[in-house]
Protein backbone atom coordinates (compact mmCIF):
# COMPACT_ATOMS: atom_id res chain seq x y z
CA UNK A 1 0.00 0.00 0.00
CA UNK A 2 1.35 3.17 -0.88
CA UNK A 3 1.90 6.05 1.67
CA UNK A 4 -0.62 8.55 -0.32
CA UNK A 5 -3.34 5.55 0.14
CA UNK A 6 -2.62 5.18 3.49
CA UNK A 7 -2.33 8.45 4.34
CA UNK A 8 -6.17 8.99 2.68
CA UNK A 9 -7.58 5.64 4.19
CA UNK A 10 -6.53 7.76 7.83
CA UNK A 11 -7.95 10.94 7.18
CA UNK A 12 -11.51 8.67 6.30
CA UNK A 13 -11.29 7.17 9.47
CA UNK A 14 -10.22 9.64 11.60
CA UNK A 15 -13.02 10.50 13.55
CA UNK A 16 -11.52 13.71 14.88
CA UNK A 17 -13.09 16.93 13.29
CA UNK A 18 -10.83 18.38 10.27
CA UNK A 19 -11.03 22.01 11.71
CA UNK A 20 -7.04 21.85 11.07
CA UNK A 21 -4.92 21.90 7.98
CA UNK A 22 -2.70 19.35 9.28
CA UNK A 23 0.49 18.18 7.41
CA UNK A 24 0.70 14.04 7.18
CA UNK A 25 3.13 13.75 9.85
CA UNK A 26 2.48 12.71 13.55
CA UNK A 27 4.43 13.70 16.33
CA UNK A 28 4.93 11.37 19.41
CA UNK A 29 7.69 12.38 21.43
CA UNK A 30 9.68 15.73 22.22
CA UNK A 31 12.59 16.72 23.95
CA UNK A 32 14.03 20.19 23.87
CA UNK A 33 13.86 22.34 20.62
CA UNK A 34 13.60 19.00 19.13
CA UNK A 35 10.07 16.78 17.86
CA UNK A 36 10.00 13.42 16.43
CA UNK A 37 7.30 11.28 14.11
CA UNK A 38 6.16 8.16 14.50
CA UNK A 39 8.71 7.31 12.08
CA UNK A 40 11.58 8.28 14.39
CA UNK A 41 12.57 11.37 11.92
CA UNK A 42 13.26 14.48 13.96
CA UNK A 43 12.23 17.89 13.56
CA UNK A 44 14.04 21.21 14.78
CA UNK A 45 10.75 22.88 15.87
CA UNK A 46 10.86 26.72 15.32
CA UNK A 47 6.43 26.44 15.99
CA UNK A 48 7.28 25.47 19.91
CA UNK A 49 3.40 24.87 19.34
CA UNK A 50 2.79 28.06 18.42
CA UNK A 51 4.54 29.93 20.96
CA UNK A 52 3.09 27.86 23.41
CA UNK A 53 6.07 25.44 24.68
CA UNK A 54 8.25 28.53 25.90
CA UNK A 55 10.85 26.12 27.49
CA UNK A 56 11.07 23.26 25.19
CA UNK A 57 9.53 19.56 25.30
CA UNK A 58 9.56 17.59 28.48
CA UNK A 59 11.31 20.25 30.16
CA UNK A 60 12.39 17.73 33.46
CA UNK A 61 11.64 20.22 36.23
CA UNK A 62 8.20 21.14 34.44
CA UNK A 63 7.20 17.18 34.22
CA UNK A 64 8.10 17.03 38.21
CA UNK A 65 5.81 19.83 39.31
CA UNK A 66 3.37 18.41 36.88
CA UNK A 67 3.62 14.84 38.63
CA UNK A 68 4.17 16.01 41.67
CA UNK A 69 0.41 18.09 41.40
CA UNK A 70 -0.51 15.20 40.01
CA UNK A 71 -0.54 12.57 42.48
CA UNK A 72 -1.68 15.39 45.26
CA UNK A 73 -4.55 17.15 43.57
CA UNK A 74 -5.85 17.28 39.75
CA UNK A 75 -8.72 19.41 40.09
CA UNK A 76 -10.89 20.63 42.67
CA UNK A 77 -13.35 23.95 42.45
CA UNK A 78 -12.94 27.24 42.57
CA UNK A 79 -15.13 27.65 44.62
CA UNK A 80 -12.18 27.02 47.30
CA UNK A 81 -9.07 28.82 47.56
CA UNK A 82 -6.42 26.80 45.44
CA UNK A 83 -2.83 27.84 46.88
CA UNK A 84 -1.08 27.77 43.72
CA UNK A 85 -3.44 29.88 41.84
CA UNK A 86 -2.69 32.14 44.52
CA UNK A 87 0.65 31.91 44.33
CA UNK A 88 0.94 32.34 40.35
CA UNK A 89 -1.74 35.61 40.76
CA UNK A 90 0.97 37.20 42.89
CA UNK A 91 4.29 36.56 41.07
CA UNK A 92 1.93 37.94 37.55
CA UNK A 93 0.82 40.87 39.48
CA UNK A 94 3.74 41.20 40.63
CA UNK A 95 6.08 41.24 36.99
CA UNK A 96 3.26 43.69 35.48
CA UNK A 97 1.37 46.99 35.83
CA UNK A 98 -1.63 45.05 37.56
CA UNK A 99 -3.26 44.16 40.50
CA UNK A 100 -5.62 41.28 39.94
CA UNK A 101 -5.95 37.93 37.95
CA UNK A 102 -8.42 36.02 36.78
CA UNK A 103 -7.51 32.11 35.58
CA UNK A 104 -9.22 30.52 32.53
CA UNK A 105 -8.03 27.97 29.97
CA UNK A 106 -6.99 29.70 26.98
CA UNK A 107 -6.08 32.88 25.12
CA UNK A 108 -9.87 32.99 23.54
CA UNK A 109 -10.95 32.59 26.93
CA UNK A 110 -8.99 35.23 28.31
CA UNK A 111 -10.03 37.56 25.24
CA UNK A 112 -13.62 37.11 26.61
CA UNK A 113 -13.02 38.04 29.70
CA UNK A 114 -11.31 40.70 28.84
CA UNK A 115 -14.22 42.16 27.04
CA UNK A 116 -16.97 41.65 29.31
CA UNK A 117 -14.48 43.03 32.07
CA UNK A 118 -14.22 46.39 29.65
CA UNK A 119 -18.00 46.32 29.01
CA UNK A 120 -18.83 46.12 33.18
CA UNK A 121 -16.92 48.47 34.21
CA UNK A 122 -17.30 50.93 31.53
CA UNK A 123 -21.94 50.29 32.23
CA UNK A 124 -21.12 51.01 35.92
CA UNK A 125 -19.32 53.87 35.38
CA UNK A 126 -20.28 55.93 32.84
CA UNK A 127 -23.77 53.83 31.66
CA UNK A 128 -24.58 51.35 29.58
CA UNK A 129 -24.13 53.19 25.98
CA UNK A 130 -20.28 52.87 26.64
CA UNK A 131 -20.04 49.34 24.94
CA UNK A 132 -18.43 49.36 21.92
CA UNK A 133 -14.61 48.72 21.05
CA UNK A 134 -12.08 49.33 18.58
CA UNK A 135 -9.72 46.42 17.44
CA UNK A 136 -7.50 46.53 14.14
CA UNK A 137 -7.07 45.33 10.62
CA UNK A 138 -4.76 41.86 10.61
CA UNK A 139 -5.65 41.48 14.28
CA UNK A 140 -6.37 37.75 15.61
CA UNK A 141 -7.76 37.40 19.01
CA UNK A 142 -9.39 33.95 19.18
CA UNK A 143 -12.03 31.43 17.73
CA UNK A 144 -14.85 32.02 20.22
CA UNK A 145 -17.50 34.19 19.35
CA UNK A 146 -16.82 37.95 20.64
CA UNK A 147 -12.78 36.74 20.10
CA UNK A 148 -13.69 36.24 16.19
CA UNK A 149 -15.52 39.31 16.45
CA UNK A 150 -12.42 41.14 17.42
CA UNK A 151 -10.63 39.33 14.89
CA UNK A 152 -10.44 41.84 12.04
CA UNK A 153 -9.85 38.84 9.08
CA UNK A 154 -12.89 37.74 6.69
CA UNK A 155 -11.58 34.85 6.63
CA UNK A 156 -11.80 33.64 10.00
CA UNK A 157 -15.17 35.11 10.31
CA UNK A 158 -17.02 34.14 7.18
CA UNK A 159 -19.90 32.13 8.28
CA UNK A 160 -20.65 32.63 11.65
CA UNK A 161 -22.59 35.75 11.66
CA UNK A 162 -24.35 37.81 12.93
CA UNK A 163 -21.03 38.54 15.59
CA UNK A 164 -21.21 40.31 18.66
CA UNK A 165 -22.43 44.03 18.04
CA UNK A 166 -20.42 46.80 19.33
CA UNK A 167 -16.98 46.09 17.18
CA UNK A 168 -15.13 48.33 15.44
CA UNK A 169 -11.56 48.06 13.10
CA UNK A 170 -8.97 50.77 12.91
CA UNK A 171 -5.82 50.66 10.48
CA UNK A 172 -2.54 49.76 12.27
CA UNK A 173 -0.32 52.54 12.67
CA UNK A 174 -2.92 55.01 11.74
CA UNK A 175 -4.15 57.30 14.63
CA UNK A 176 -6.51 59.23 12.52
CA UNK A 177 -8.19 55.63 11.91
CA UNK A 178 -8.64 55.34 15.22
CA UNK A 179 -9.85 58.87 16.42
CA UNK A 180 -12.11 58.88 13.42
CA UNK A 181 -14.23 55.84 15.51
CA UNK A 182 -13.62 57.15 19.36
CA UNK A 183 -17.31 58.37 20.33
CA UNK A 184 -18.88 58.96 23.59
CA UNK A 185 -19.83 55.17 23.26
CA UNK A 186 -16.35 53.69 23.17
CA UNK A 187 -14.73 51.78 26.07
CA UNK A 188 -12.13 50.14 25.00
CA UNK A 189 -9.15 49.78 22.34
CA UNK A 190 -8.04 46.19 21.97
CA UNK A 191 -4.56 45.44 20.35
CA UNK A 192 -1.66 42.83 19.94
CA UNK A 193 1.55 44.51 20.91
CA UNK A 194 2.43 42.45 17.57
CA UNK A 195 0.03 41.13 16.04
CA UNK A 196 1.05 37.07 15.57
CA UNK A 197 -1.27 35.39 12.85
CA UNK A 198 -1.69 38.79 11.04
CA UNK A 199 1.73 38.60 9.82
CA UNK A 200 4.30 39.89 12.74
CA UNK A 201 3.73 42.99 12.51
CA UNK A 202 4.62 44.67 15.39
CA UNK A 203 3.17 47.74 16.41
CA UNK A 204 5.14 51.08 16.72
CA UNK A 205 6.33 52.95 20.29
CA UNK A 206 4.70 56.67 19.00
CA UNK A 207 1.82 55.43 18.08
CA UNK A 208 0.76 53.11 21.11
CA UNK A 209 1.87 56.52 23.19
CA UNK A 210 -0.35 57.90 21.30
CA UNK A 211 -3.44 55.44 21.89
CA UNK A 212 -2.67 55.54 25.84
CA UNK A 213 -3.18 59.47 25.36
CA UNK A 214 -6.37 58.95 23.53
CA UNK A 215 -7.85 56.44 26.22
CA UNK A 216 -7.13 58.57 28.90
CA UNK A 217 -8.34 61.48 27.10
CA UNK A 218 -12.12 59.57 26.78
CA UNK A 219 -12.41 57.23 29.90
CA UNK A 220 -11.39 54.36 27.28
CA UNK A 221 -10.03 51.55 28.45
CA UNK A 222 -6.64 50.35 26.93
CA UNK A 223 -6.75 45.94 26.64
CA UNK A 224 -3.37 44.29 25.36
CA UNK A 225 -3.72 40.74 23.39
CA UNK A 226 0.04 39.30 24.97
CA UNK A 227 -1.50 36.18 24.34
CA UNK A 228 1.42 35.54 21.71
CA UNK A 229 3.72 38.09 23.16
CA UNK A 230 3.72 37.51 26.72
CA UNK A 231 6.21 35.23 28.87
CA UNK A 232 8.98 36.09 27.82
CA UNK A 233 8.59 35.78 23.77
CA UNK A 234 10.16 39.31 23.02
CA UNK A 235 12.57 39.82 25.52
CA UNK A 236 10.95 41.20 28.85
CA UNK A 237 8.28 39.32 30.19
CA UNK A 238 5.50 41.19 28.40
CA UNK A 239 5.53 43.00 25.54
CA UNK A 240 4.32 46.41 26.97
CA UNK A 241 7.80 46.55 29.01
CA UNK A 242 9.37 47.47 25.65
CA UNK A 243 6.97 49.79 24.57
CA UNK A 244 6.78 52.91 27.20
CA UNK A 245 3.17 52.43 27.23
CA UNK A 246 0.71 50.00 30.32
CA UNK A 247 -1.98 48.72 29.95
CA UNK A 248 -5.32 48.23 31.81
CA UNK A 249 -6.09 44.92 31.07
CA UNK A 250 -3.89 42.37 30.13
CA UNK A 251 -5.08 39.08 28.20
CA UNK A 252 -2.19 35.71 28.56
CA UNK A 253 -1.98 32.78 27.77
CA UNK A 254 0.57 30.60 25.24
CA UNK A 255 3.16 29.93 27.23
CA UNK A 256 2.17 30.30 30.52
CA UNK A 257 2.60 26.66 31.77
CA UNK A 258 4.73 25.45 29.02
CA UNK A 259 1.68 23.70 27.32
CA UNK A 260 -0.96 22.52 29.80
CA UNK A 261 -3.90 24.85 29.03
CA UNK A 262 -3.95 27.91 31.07
CA UNK A 263 -5.09 31.66 30.27
CA UNK A 264 -5.43 34.77 32.45
CA UNK A 265 -6.98 38.10 32.67
CA UNK A 266 -4.66 41.12 34.42
CA UNK A 267 -6.52 44.25 35.39
CA UNK A 268 -6.04 46.97 37.77
CA UNK A 269 -7.48 47.64 40.91
CA UNK A 270 -10.50 49.55 39.92
CA UNK A 271 -11.29 48.15 36.78
CA UNK A 272 -10.87 44.03 38.34
CA UNK A 273 -13.38 45.20 40.94
CA UNK A 274 -16.85 45.12 39.21
CA UNK A 275 -15.66 41.83 38.88
CA UNK A 276 -17.89 40.12 41.45
CA UNK A 277 -19.76 36.79 42.08
CA UNK A 278 -21.25 35.96 39.47
CA UNK A 279 -20.10 37.89 36.91
CA UNK A 280 -17.71 35.39 35.46
CA UNK A 281 -16.57 31.82 35.66
CA UNK A 282 -14.14 29.13 34.73
CA UNK A 283 -14.82 25.39 35.55
CA UNK A 284 -11.05 24.39 34.89
CA UNK A 285 -9.64 28.45 35.34
CA UNK A 286 -6.86 28.11 37.73
CA UNK A 287 -6.86 24.59 38.61
CA UNK A 288 -3.84 22.71 40.75
CA UNK A 289 -2.18 21.30 37.89
CA UNK A 290 -2.04 23.85 35.34
CA UNK A 291 -1.03 26.44 38.18
CA UNK A 292 1.64 24.01 39.11
CA UNK A 293 2.76 24.18 35.53
CA UNK A 294 2.54 27.92 35.55
CA UNK A 295 4.30 28.10 38.59
CA UNK A 296 7.66 26.50 37.64
CA UNK A 297 7.38 27.58 34.40
CA UNK A 298 7.44 31.13 35.63
CA UNK A 299 10.14 30.68 38.10
CA UNK A 300 12.40 28.54 35.46
CA UNK A 301 12.04 31.85 33.39
CA UNK A 302 13.25 34.34 35.72
CA UNK A 303 15.36 32.81 37.76
CA UNK A 304 17.52 30.94 34.80
CA UNK A 305 18.32 34.35 32.82
CA UNK A 306 16.30 33.22 30.23
CA UNK A 307 14.81 36.70 29.06
CA UNK A 308 17.96 38.07 28.35
CA UNK A 309 19.12 34.93 25.98
CA UNK A 310 15.60 35.53 24.40
CA UNK A 311 16.64 39.20 23.73
CA UNK A 312 20.06 38.05 22.55
CA UNK A 313 18.55 35.07 20.20
CA UNK A 314 16.20 37.26 18.85
CA UNK A 315 18.63 39.90 17.73
CA UNK A 316 20.80 37.01 16.15
CA UNK A 317 17.88 35.21 14.76
CA UNK A 318 16.82 37.98 12.79
CA UNK A 319 20.55 39.59 11.95
CA UNK A 320 20.56 36.23 10.10
CA UNK A 321 16.90 36.05 8.52
CA UNK A 322 18.26 39.66 7.17
CA UNK A 323 20.94 38.28 5.60
CA UNK A 324 18.59 35.79 3.48
CA UNK A 325 16.56 38.69 2.78
CA UNK A 326 19.48 40.63 1.26
CA UNK A 327 20.13 37.39 -0.96
CA UNK A 328 17.19 36.00 -1.67
CA UNK A 329 15.03 38.31 -4.11
CA UNK A 330 11.40 36.24 -3.03
CA UNK A 331 12.37 37.73 0.88
CA UNK A 332 10.91 41.38 1.63
CA UNK A 333 11.10 42.43 5.01
CA UNK A 334 12.06 40.86 8.34
CA UNK A 335 9.68 41.79 11.50
CA UNK A 336 8.55 41.08 15.23
CA UNK A 337 10.89 41.41 18.87
CA UNK A 338 12.68 38.97 20.59
CA UNK A 339 11.62 35.09 19.51
CA UNK A 340 8.50 36.03 17.99
CA UNK A 341 10.07 36.80 13.81
CA UNK A 342 8.54 36.98 11.09
CA UNK A 343 10.50 37.14 7.13
CA UNK A 344 7.58 38.58 4.69
CA UNK A 345 7.86 36.66 0.95
CA UNK A 346 6.24 38.40 -2.10
CA UNK A 347 4.24 35.36 -2.66
CA UNK A 348 2.38 33.18 0.29
CA UNK A 349 4.56 31.15 2.26
CA UNK A 350 2.88 28.18 2.58
CA UNK A 351 5.31 26.24 -0.02
CA UNK A 352 8.50 27.37 1.60
CA UNK A 353 6.66 25.83 5.12
CA UNK A 354 6.05 22.86 3.83
CA UNK A 355 9.46 22.50 2.14
CA UNK A 356 11.30 23.20 5.47
CA UNK A 357 9.01 20.44 6.94
CA UNK A 358 10.09 17.96 4.50
CA UNK A 359 13.78 18.49 5.34
CA UNK A 360 13.22 18.80 9.17
CA UNK A 361 12.50 22.49 9.98
CA UNK A 362 8.69 23.04 12.05
CA UNK A 363 7.79 26.50 10.71
CA UNK A 364 4.15 28.41 10.49
CA UNK A 365 2.40 30.92 8.00
CA UNK A 366 1.35 33.75 9.76
CA UNK A 367 -0.83 36.29 7.29
CA UNK A 368 -0.37 34.43 4.21
CA UNK A 369 2.64 35.26 2.96
CA UNK A 370 5.12 35.49 6.20
CA UNK A 371 6.97 32.60 7.66
CA UNK A 372 6.62 32.77 11.27
CA UNK A 373 9.71 31.79 13.67
CA UNK A 374 8.76 31.09 17.15
CA UNK A 375 11.00 28.73 18.39
CA UNK A 376 11.01 27.63 22.15
CA UNK A 377 13.00 30.51 24.02
CA UNK A 378 15.99 28.00 25.05
CA UNK A 379 17.22 27.82 21.37
CA UNK A 380 20.85 28.11 20.70
CA UNK A 381 22.48 30.58 17.86
CA UNK A 382 23.89 27.03 16.66
CA UNK A 383 20.21 25.72 16.38
CA UNK A 384 19.36 29.12 14.93
CA UNK A 385 21.91 28.11 12.52
CA UNK A 386 20.70 25.13 11.45
CA UNK A 387 17.30 26.76 10.95
CA UNK A 388 18.37 29.60 8.67
CA UNK A 389 20.59 27.08 7.00
CA UNK A 390 17.53 24.72 5.78
CA UNK A 391 15.58 27.89 4.65
CA UNK A 392 18.39 29.07 2.86
CA UNK A 393 18.36 25.73 0.84
CA UNK A 394 14.51 25.57 0.36
CA UNK A 395 14.54 29.23 -1.06
CA UNK A 396 17.04 28.64 -3.53
CA UNK A 397 15.87 25.50 -4.61
CA UNK A 398 12.22 26.83 -4.91
CA UNK A 399 13.23 30.11 -6.10
CA UNK A 400 16.66 29.55 -8.18
CA UNK A 401 16.56 32.70 -10.71
CA UNK A 402 15.54 31.61 -14.15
Amino acid sequence: MSNTTSQNQAHISNPVMQTYGRWPVTMVKGEGVWLYDAEGKRYLDFTAGIAVTALGHAHPEIAQAIAEQARTLLHCSNLYHIPGQIELAQKLTELSCCDKVFFCNSGAEAIEGSIKMARRYAYQTYGPHKHEIIAFEHSFHGRTLGALTATCQAKYQEGFGPLVPGFHYAKPGDLASVQSLVSEKTCAILLEPVQGEGGVRPFGQEFLAAIRQLCDEHGILLIFDEVQTGVGRTGTFFAYEQLGVEPDIIALAKGLANGVPIGAVLAKQKIAAVMVPGTHASTFGGNPLATAAGLATVNILLQQGILAHVRETGQYLAGKLQTLADKHPVAQEVRGMGLLVGLTLDRPAGEVVQACLEKGLLLTVAGGNTVRFTPPLVVTKEQIDQAVEILDQVLAKLYQPV
